[in-house]
């Protein structure tokens, strides 16, 4: 058996490995298009609505194949996933020998040199992060794969888990004791040799664009590329076919000089003082660009005489301490290493604190005490097509939500794909009586100031026919804080908030309480899966267009006035579908599934493009009257 739609077929090896397995013609036509395009080292865009089945829609064929794939994924956890959980369950199906690979960027895995540093310096450890670095130290000398997923006892955005892991400037690659023993090393072997290398979107740009020394390794070796979430790629590529420097790659700079200083020159008093100054200047600088934080135009900034002196200061200061390592770099590797960070940083503040190249987006965002300055292509689809070229294979890309109505023209414009093959299943689920939309009447406009007070209104009279039990995703933070404030004290469930623990502690007690309502923005919106009775209404406050004022955005909005497009139409519109598709697809997760999705905007009706939006959502029941909405709960 050896056709991908008998393999999913109701006697197919599929049904008889899972229990309760259906076969799906969705999936089954998708699985075919894959393996046409395994073949024929094609371009296939391949939408797939949720409960499709797309994982071993392209699994199954690649897999059978043969050849060296790489499967790229948008997250981590999906990663995970697919190594741990669906590869080995179709592999076991199709019993077919092959040897698979997990490989995700250094950040993920531990340093043994700058775990020992951490204990050797403990310079700004807390007393937590003290007992953390005990757990770290246990657990480095068990583990087998250094992946820092298996810490399940250390807070996934702890402070200390950056002291302990590497970064593209401070490896010390081949020049490192501990090279034969390096996690990230043994990985990247076992990424070269396997049949099936599972990465990630950033790993995979990292990659093209040649941005971590030791990488443009695993594009030359593949036969073909698929690449799941694929709606998250052209804001991926924009990241990494640009330029970036952050306060935090100058703060982590002062900090292993000097660290490195006391390890391989105890003798020396030379860096701290020229670190301190650095890092004062840098802080200065982060005050220098104004106290909110905020993502914005350098332009704005750089005619401000103020912040242009700490510019020539930092470069200044960031000189006479890559003088100071240069006379010490002969004393150990790691000076040497912080000695070749300070020179490619010099280089790079410079840049980017200079004239804006090209068709390049000069912008900065300030964090609570960071900054980045950053050049963003304007366009990356030429850049994306030119790896294709460099590059012949059979190339993939498949997501829930790649398609406006119908099209493929905003999604294949942004990479570049021209003449790709482009295909599109809905969702299996019976959407018309498992999903009911409802549009509350007499909304006021999204911008008017108690909007938000607005929204929380009508979704009382919701969240109490449903009996919480539900997600309320916001377009903003602000609107997102807001709603916290309106809603305490107010409800007889659970009130969960973004932000007062991590997203996966969050789910976790989602689900667990059964009943709890959930308030979230931005990483709330995709990759979220809750399935069964825990979740069974989703109310979203606003279509959710990007922000005008975001410099990227802006910058792409004038360039297309400047040819004469129509950048509402073109650009902004389709995103902003994409994402509300995105949001939508949390409600539906299984075909036992029911419940009641919230749009609360009022532009869906009186605005003329409304309709796309409501044609690009699942074939829903509709309803304006809050009493429809009580009796779906009530049944």
């Amino acid at each position: 058996m050896d056709n991908p739609r008998d393999i999913l077929g109701a006697d197919g090896l599929l049904a008889r490995q899972l229990p309760g397995f259906a076969p799906r013609p969705q999936q089954q036509e998708m699985a075919e298009a894959v393996a046409q395009a395994l073949e024929g080292n094609s371009v296939l865009i391949a939408e797939a609505g949720t409960g499709t089945g797309k994982t071993f829609a392209y699994l199954i064929p690649a897999i059978l194949s043969g050849q060296k794939v790489i499967i790229s994924t948008g997250t981590k956890n999906l990663q995970d996933q697919l190594f741990h959980k669906d590869i080995p369950l179709v592999r076991d199906a199709l019993t077919v020998p092959v040897d698979v690979a997990l490989l995700k960027g250094r950040a993920n895995y531990l340093c043994h040199h700058r775990l020992q540093l951490a204990q050797e310096e403990g310079r700004f450890l807390t007393r937590s992060q003290v007992h953390e670095l005990q757990e770290i130290g246990k657990w480095s000398g068990r583990s087998a794969s250094g992946d820092i997923a298996e810490l399940s006892t250390i807070n996934e955005d702890s402070p200390l888990l950056p002291q302990v892991t590497s970064s593209a400037d401070n490896c010390l690659g081949s020049e490192c004791d501990y090279l034969e023993s390096c996690f990230l090393a043994k990985a990247r072997r076992r990424a070269q040799e396997a049949d099936i290398l599972v990465v990630n979107h950033h790993l995979l740009f990292a990659d093209m664009a040649l941005k971590d020394e030791g990488f443009g390794e695993l594009l030359p070796g593949a036969n073909a590329f698929i690449l799941d979430e694929a709606h998250q790629l052209p804001d991926t590529a924009s990241n990494f076919f640009g330029t970036t420097i952050s306060a935090n790659q100058l703060f982590e700079l002062t900090r292993d000089s000097i660290a490195e200083e006391i390890r391989e020159a105890g003798d020396s008093l030379e860096l701290r003082g020229r670190a301190d100054k650095l890092e004062k200047a840098v802080r200065d600088m982060r005050l220098a660009l104004g106290e909110a934080q905020r993502r914005a135009p350098w332009g704005e900034v750089a005619a401000q005489r103020s912040l242009n002196d700490l510019v020539v200061l930092v470069a200044e200061l960031l000189d006479e301490l890559s003088q100071g390592l240069k006379a010490l770099s002969g004393r150990g590797k790691g000076l040497e290493s912080c000695y070749q960070r300070s020179e490619e940083l010099i280089v790079r503040f410079t840049q980017l604190t200079g004239p804006t190249p090209e068709g390049m987006i000069h912008w900065f965002e300030t964090h609570t005490r960071s900054f980045t300055i950053n050049f963003t292509p304007m366009d990356v689809a030429e850049l994306f097509q030119q790896q294709l070229q460099a590059h012949p294979a059979a190339w993939v890309f498949t997501s829930a939500t790649l398609a406006v109505g119908e099209s493929f023209q905003h999604f294949s414009d942004q990479l570049g794909l021209e003449g790709a093959e482009c295909h599109r299943w809905d969702s299996p689920f019976d959407y018309p009586h498992q999903a009911l939309l409802y549009v509350p009447p007499a909304m006021p406009e999204p911008n008017s100031p108690g909007y938000t007070a607005a929204v929380i209104e009508a979704a009382l009279p919701v969240l109490a026919a449903s009996r919480g039990r539900a997600f309320l995703l916001f377009t903003s933070h602000r609107a997102l804080k807001e709603a916290a404030e309106l809603l305490a004290g107010r409800l007889d469930y659970p009130l969960l908030i973004q932000g007062d623990a991590p997203r996966s502690r969050l789910l976790d007690e989602f689900r667990e309480k059964g009943n709890a309502v959930l308030l979230g923005t931005g990483s709330f919106w995709e990759g979220v899966d809750v399935r069964g009775e825990a979740l069974s209404c989703v109310i979203i406050d606003k279509l959710p267009f990007a922000s005008p004022g975001d410099p990227v955005l802006q910058a792409r909005i004038d360039a297309m006035r400047e040819v004469g497009g129509n950048p509402f139409m073109e650009y902004q519109l389709p995103q902003a579908v994409i994402t509300l598709k995105q949001g939508v697809g949390r409600l539906i997760r299984d075909v036992s599934d029911r419940g009641v999705l919230m749009l609360c905007d009022p532009r869906l009706g009186t605005k003329n493009y409304g309709r796309i939006f409501l044609d690009s959502l699942p074939p829903m029941s509709k309803t304006l009257k809050l009493e429809v909405v009580q009796r779906f709960f009530n049944k």
